[in-house]
C-alpha cells in the first residue's frame, strides 16, 4: 500500500487509544469499556487524558473506540462537545474502520488501530502526532512533552516514570544512554528478565508517544505487511525503531503542572488495571491532604454536565467523603468514600470506605462497607454489603485478595445518560 505524502503543517494531532476491554475491571466492565468507567465521583476514566490534552493546548482529537463503546460514545457526545475556532478543533469518536476486507472490524492491536485510521493523520497532516492510551489516572503537561520532543530532534518519545522494578512485569521497561535516548525496550518482562534488573527501580512506558509523522506512517505502512507482527506499538513498532530511528524517553517525574499543591504526590500516575488498583485510585482523592487534589483551578478535570440540584444533607454526618451534584443524604452516615451524582443515601444508613455510582439509592438501614456500587443501583432496606465475604459471594462479586465487593451496574432508570 503506498500513500502520497502531504506537506506537514504547525500543531499535534492527538488520538486517544480508547478501546481497551479492561478484563481485570471486571464487572465493572461487564457493559463498558475501562476508558468509560466512572471516576472520582462525577467523571470517566478518559475524562483525564482528554483534559490534560485541552489543557495543554491540543485540540485536535480523535479518540478511537472498539469494545461495548456504546457509553463511552454517548459521553464523549454529551459531555466533550468543544466549539473550536477552526475545523482543527475537535474531539471525534471513531468506531472501527474495516479497512481490511480479509479481516473483521476488530483491531488486531494497539498500531492497527491507528494504522486503520491513517487517512485522518493524512488529512490533517499534522506537525507530530501524540498517541496517548485512555485508561490512566494523571494529570499531565504534554505541552512541556511536546517541546521535549522537537529539542530532543526525536523521531519518537515516550512518555515514561520510574517505577519498582519487582512491580513492573505488566509495563514495558526502557533503558536509556546518558542523553535519555533509548537503547533497549521489553514489554511486559517475564519475572526472570526481571529479577536480572540490577536498579531497585526502572523506567517504565506510560504507554503515551509522540511521533514524527512521517516516521509514523512509514513504520506504520511497513507493519501492516509484516506476517510476524503483533501489530502493537510496545511489542512490534517500538523495539523496530529503536535500532533505525531517535526514540528518546520523556522522565514524567519531572513534569508539572500549574497549581499543584505541596501535598500531592508529584508525578501521579496510576494504570487502574483491576479492582485494587481502582479502588485505590479513588480513595487517594480523599483527605486533607490528597496524593491527587482535583479542585486544581489552574488544571481542570473536566465532567460531562447534568442538570442536577445541589447535594441536600439533612441532619446527617459525613466525613473525609466527596459528595456529587444531585446527591440527597437524609439522616446518615458517610465516612471515607464517594457518592457519585443523582446518589440517595435514606435514613439509618452507614457508608464507609466504599465508592457508591451515580443514580444509586441506598435504602433505610443499611450498611455498606469497603465496595464499589456501580450506577443505577436500588440497594433494599437493612441490607449488608461488605461483612460477610461467603454472603457478598452468593450475590455480588468479590475481590477476595484485596477484600473489596463490586456490586455490578442496575438496569438504567430515572436518567438516560
Amino acid at each position: 500500500m503506498k500513500l502520497k505524502k502531504t506537506v506537514k503543517k504547525e500543531g499535534i494531532l492527538a488520538i486517544v487509544m480508547a478501546g481497551g476491554k479492561g478484563e481485570r475491571l471486571y464487572p465493572l466492565t461487564l457493559e463498558r469499556s475501562k476508558p468509560s468507567v466512572p471516576f472520582g465521583g462525577r467523571y470517566r476514566i478518559i475524562d483525564l487524558v482528554l483534559s490534560n490534552l485541552v489543557n495543554s493546548g491540543i485540540y485536535s482529537i480523535y479518540v478511537l473506540v472498539q469494545y461495548k463503546s456504546q457509553s463511552l460514545i454517548e459521553h464523549i457526545r454529551t459531555g466533550w462537545r468543544r466549539q473550536g475556532v477552526s475545523p482543527r478543533h475537535f474531539i471525534t469518536v471513531v468506531p472501527p474502520q474495516m479497512r481490511r476486507d480479509e479481516l473483521p472490524d476488530w483491531y488486531r492491536g494497539t498500531a492497527d488501530s491507528v494504522y486503520q485510521n491513517i487517512n485522518l493523520i493524512l488529512d490533517f497532516s499534522p506537525k507530530a502526532v501524540a498517541i496517548f492510551g485512555g485508561d490512566h489516572i494523571y494529570r499531565m503537561n504534554i505541552k512541556e512533552m511536546v517541546n521535549f520532543h522537537f529539542r530532543a530532534k526525536a523521531d519518537v518519545t515516550i512518555a515514561c516514570v520510574p517505577f519498582p522494578t519487582p512491580q513492573a512485569q505488566n509495563f514495558g521497561i526502557l533503558e536509556t544512554n546518558g542523553a535519555g535516548e533509548v537503547v533497549s525496550f521489553q514489554e511486559k518482562p517475564n519475572s526472570e528478565k526481571l529479577k536480572a534488573v540490577e536498579n531497585e527501580y526502572s523506567l517504565v512506558s506510560m504507554g503515551n508517544y509522540i511521533f514524527d509523522t512521517d516516521i509514523l506512517i512509514d513504520n506504520l505502512l511497513e507493519d501492516s505487511s509484516l506476517s510476524s507482527s503483533r501489530h502493537d506499538f510496545g511489542r512490534d513498532i517500538i523495539p523496530r525503531l529503536i535500532k533505525k530511528a531517535r526514540v528518546f524517553a520523556y522522565d514524567f517525574s519531572h513534569n508539572r503542572i500549574p497549581g499543584l499543591k505541596d501535598y500531592e504526590e508529584k508525578a501521579y500516575w496510576r494504570d487502574v488495571g483491576n479492582i485494587k488498583s481502582f479502588f485505590d485510585a479513588n480513595m487517594d482523592l480523599l483527605g486533607e491532604r490528597p496524593r491527587i487534589d482535583l479542585s486544581n483551578q489552574y488544571w481542570p478535570i473536566y465532567a460531562s454536565s447534568l442538570e442536577l440540584p445541589p447535594a441536600k444533607i439533612n441532619k446527617s454526618e459525613v466525613v473525609n467523603s466527596l459528595i456529587s451534584e444531585g446527591v440527597i443524604i437524609s439522616r446518615a452516615q458517610i465516612r471515607n468514600s464517594i457518592l457519585g451524582r443523582g446518589v440517595i443515601v435514606e435514613k439509618g444508613c452507614l457508608i464507609e470506605d466504599s465508592i457508591v455510582m451515580d443514580f444509586t439509592q441506598i435504602r433505610s438501614n443499611t450498611r455498606v462497607k469497603k465496595t464499589i456500587i456501580d450506577r443505577f443501583n436500588i440497594i433494599e432496606p437493612n441490607s449488608y454489603i461488605g461483612y460477610n465475604t461467603v454472603e457478598d459471594g452468593k450475590r455480588y462479586f468479590v475481590d477476595k485478595e484485596a477484600g473489596i465487593v463490586v456490586v455490578k451496574r442496575g438496569p438504567r432508570r430515572l436518567f438516560h445518560y
